[in-house]
């Protein structure tokens, strides 16, 4: 199996059945999109929840990021009716919850797909810990390591 591997500020789309994406998160999240009829999967992550019309529009927003993956599934032949959704990260790992980006970042990508009318299957958020992601798009699964808590 082929990885490509995806940091902060970026997605990553492919048909490519022997190929999974991988990346690891924090309080950061990824939106992991499949394709379930034409074997299309898709991942983001992203820094921060929401761009607020201020700068230059950029991938570390959930919002951004996520709207683009979403028009990048639909270039490479994806439709909406057959795409499913997962969510992962958005760990608080700050000391100070209250100012913690997790949650944010987890209910941006819900309202997004929420937008999108695209369900979500499942998710593994929130917690303390960080994670690394494997998204194969042999079958849509993935599979969740967990970093170790300090």
């Amino acid at each position: 199996m082929k990885q490509k591997i995806i940091f902060s500020e970026q997605f990553y789309v492919t048909a490519d059945p022997h190929e999974e994406i991988v990346t690891v998160l924090g309080s950061c999240v990824a939106v992991c999109l499949w394709d379930t009829k034409h074997k299309i999967c898709a991942m983001n992550h992203y820094l921060l929840p929401l761009w607020n019309g201020d700068g230059l529009q950029s991938l570390k927003f959930g919002n951004i990021s996520t709207q683009k993956m979403i028009e990048a599934m639909f270039r490479a032949g994806s439709t909406k009716r057959n795409m499913v959704a997962k969510i992962f990260g958005g760990a608080l790992i700050n000391i100070n919850e209250a100012f913690s980006v997790g949650p944010r970042n987890i209910q941006i990508a819900r309202d997004v797909l929420q937008e999108y009318k695209i369900p979500i299957v499942s998710e593994d958020i929130g917690g303390p810990s960080g994670r690394k992601i494997y998204f194969s798009n042999e079958d849509g699964s993935v599979h969740v390591k967990y970093s170790k808590n300090s």
